[in-house]
């Protein structure tokens, strides 16, 4: 069973496939067009998208060292997502399978970062605890089964991955900030300044960011043009250093209400250095197994849509022609996609 993944949900053009749930290629283009912005362009986004997902799509077959008439069906997102960015992917999935006669499924795109880990390892198995972390969505879920999943824990505010974003512009720092901030905290002191763990009232397992951001604009506000140049890397450690206590302190509370003790960690932030190691000393100090995907398939890829697409099909799950992109799509407790109102 050979299926191409294919993911435009933002800034990266990616194009996978899996045969038999075994990843045999994964090509991703990440769009440099947006850094001179600071932030994503959509319309920029979806007109890259359109320039390159042809190529993309070519570049994944051959690398695999199959025909495109090898195809047994096309796994593609749908959401959430930029909406032009999603059409162009979407639309292309379904021309693609039209063509060939065959299949095509769409993937929310949360529910691909579910199955990240089980690209590169096999003997992964239910049930777990996932904690994804990414620019759009921090979040715990309970995963029992393919398609049985219950909501732990959610961002009431920022996401993790959008304080890095903001925390970085503050700074004064390039985009994507999560990397520019990892990049200077290496030479901070991450005990230079006392930013605490955001506490939610609504729930022990929820995050808040938006607080944190707006401490560490507080703090520079407060420095002069010297002092914050002199301190930046200091702040950039105590900032990074918090968001990571923060995403680890909220998993701690959930493993204890679940009693698991296999967790995924997937999303861009999980391409965290200092993240992975404070997760594994965790880890190691508790029995606990804790898993992170390759840096390849922490941000958006091709390969995470194709898995979650595989689970799908194999349960005999295919997706109508008429199927719509859904930019504000999320996932149920259900496995059931819905769309935010």
């Amino acid at each position: 069973m050979i299926i191409l993944g294919i993911e435009t949900s933002c800034d990266e053009t990616s194009a996978a496939i899996i045969n038999n749930g075994k990843l045999i290629s994964n090509i991703v283009l990440s769009q440099e067009i947006h850094l001179q912005f600071g932030g994503v362009v959509p319309e920029f986004a979806s007109r890259e998208h359109e320039n390159q997902i042809s190529y993309i799509v070519s570049k994944s077959i051959s690398s695999a060292n199959i025909l495109i008439t090898d195809l047994d069906a096309i796994a593609v997102t749908y959401g959430a997502g930029l909406m032009g960015a999603l059409l162009v992917g979407l639309n292309y999935a379904k021309g693609l399978a039209i063509g060939l006669n065959i299949p095509f499924l769409g993937v929310n795109h949360m529910e691909g970062h579910l199955y990240a880990n089980f690209i590169d390892n096999p003997e992964f198995d239910y049930p777990f605890l996932c904690l994804l972390v990414s620019g759009g969505h921090t979040q715990i879920w309970e995963v029992n089964s393919f398609g049985n999943y219950e909501l732990i824990g959610n961002t009431v505010d920022d996401a993790a991955g959008e304080a890095f974003d903001k925390g970085a512009r503050i700074l004064g720092l390039s985009y994507p900030g999560g990397p520019e901030i990892e990049k200077i905290a290496k030479d901070g002191n991450k005990n230079a300044f006392k930013f605490t763990i955001p506490r939610v009232k609504s729930s022990i397992y929820n995050f808040s960011f938006s607080g944190l951001k707006t401490a560490l604009l507080y703090t520079c506000q407060k420095l002069t043009d010297s002092e914050l140049k002199e301190q930046k890397s200091n702040l950039a450690s105590s900032f990074q250093e918090v968001i990571i206590d923060t995403l680890l302190d909220k998993l701690k509370k959930a493993i204890i209400l679940t009693g698991h003790s296999r967790i995924a960690v997937a999303g861009g932030v999980a391409a965290n250095k200092r993240f992975r190691d404070k997760a594994d000393v965790l880890s190691k100090n508790n029995g606990l197994e804790i898993y992170f995907p390759k840096m390849q398939f922490c941000t958006d890829n091709a390969a995470m849509i194709a898995m979650a697409g595989y689970q799908r099909l194999k349960m005999g799950e295919v997706s109508n022609l008429n199927l719509k992109a859904k930019p504000n799509l999320y996932l149920n407790s259900k496995g059931e996609d819905q769309v935010a109102s």
